[in-house]
């Protein structure tokens, strides 16, 4: 299967229940960033999530708010390099008794110290590691040697160690689309549980040109299609064909919100227009038909994974069809 089976049933009952009480938009993931401290600066990052102080974090109790405001059942550990976060093991340990899903996203620099042996293996906690390519373009993109090798380490200790162990591919100019494939098999070899592959998003504060032309991602993830037969890719295929320039989609910008040290971050992950001390204030305030129909300019070559997945699931439950094949999707990774 694509994702393991608790994890599936979890999000399959949030979505039905909210469905039920007639809810046309609602959240299916929290963003959490407890922090804006990194130990990486990597070259496609928007300059905020590298550069906080570690005194301006998050609190736990702050923390465990946010995600109860929100009401969902999977919790994305962001920021900020999360095993900085010096309360890590008291907000997985709390997030795990609540029920909830994590996925932790990380570099993977310093689980060896921060997670692996300190915060057990859990069917509830995902390590999630940021892979960009092969050891030469990994490198490139993160600015700094070695962190390809580390990486690699990282997740064979993960698996071996019992952890859930997915890895999230960010494709950038610099990517060659045989290394992604190379790097597909390499993550075979090892067992991974699941691998996302998505085109990045051009920030603003991003200066240098790492990021693809649309031309580009449609060539690119036409062949990630493909790879997505054979190998464990998380993304589904409506999404995937959405990237690769075959059909269009609407943006779900309320499907992944973002808690930060600044608060709630308005309209989306992505984008900063406005923060909001009150979940209640941000999700009435924000105008999702707006951010949903792409006229901003900063959404004109946006196909960013966390804005348009729900989308992609939303159009395959239309149609029994489409339902199907979804199905067959999942349980054949």
């Amino acid at each position: 299967m694509r994702f393991p089976l608790g994890f599936s049933i979890a999000q399959a009952r949030y979505m039905s229940s909210q469905r039920r009480q007639g809810r046309k938009r609602f959240p299916t993931v929290i963003m959490l960033e407890p922090l804006y401290t990194c130990n990486l600066a990597c070259l496609g990052c928007s300059l905020e999530r590298h550069t906080g102080k570690l005194k301006d974090r998050l609190s736990v109790e702050a923390c465990l708010q946010a995600v109860e405001d929100a009401g969902v059942p999977i919790v994305s550990l962001c920021g900020g390099e999360p095993t900085l976060y010096p309360e890590l093991p008291e907000l997985v340990g709390e997030l795990i008794r609540r029920g909830k899903y994590i996925i932790l996203c990380t570099n993977a620099l310093l689980l060896d110290k921060k997670v692996f042996g300190v915060i057990p293996p859990s069917k509830h906690l995902f390590i999630n590691v940021h892979l960009d390519g092969m050891k030469e373009t990994h490198d490139h993109v993160c600015d700094r040697p070695g962190t390809f090798d580390k990486a690699i380490d990282m997740i064979k200790v993960s698996k071996k160690s019992g952890y859930v162990t997915l890895t999230n591919t960010t494709v950038f100019k610099e990517t060659n689309i045989e290394e992604v494939e190379q790097l597909c098999e390499l993550l075979k070899e090892m067992r991974v549980d699941g691998m996302l592959i998505a085109p990045g998003y051009h920030y603003e504060s991003v200066e240098r040109d790492v990021f693809l032309t649309r031309e580009d991602m449609h060539n690119r993830f036409k062949r990630v299609m493909e790879l997505s037969r054979k190998y464990k890719i998380s993304a589904t295929p409506l999404f995937l064909e959405f990237a690769a320039g075959l059909r269009e989609l609407a943006c779900s910008p309320y499907s992944t919100v973002n808690f930060t040290p600044r608060g709630w971050k308005a309209p989306c992950y992505l984008i900063g227009e406005k923060y909001y001390d009150n979940f209640q204030t941000f999700w009435n305030d924000v105008d999702w038909a707006y951010w949903e129909s792409r006229k901003d300019r900063r959404c004109s070559n946006c196909k960013m994974h966390s804005g348009f997945e729900a989308s992609a699931v939303e159009v395959a439950q239309q149609s029994l069809k489409s339902m199907i094949q979804l199905a067959a999707w999942h349980v054949s990774g």
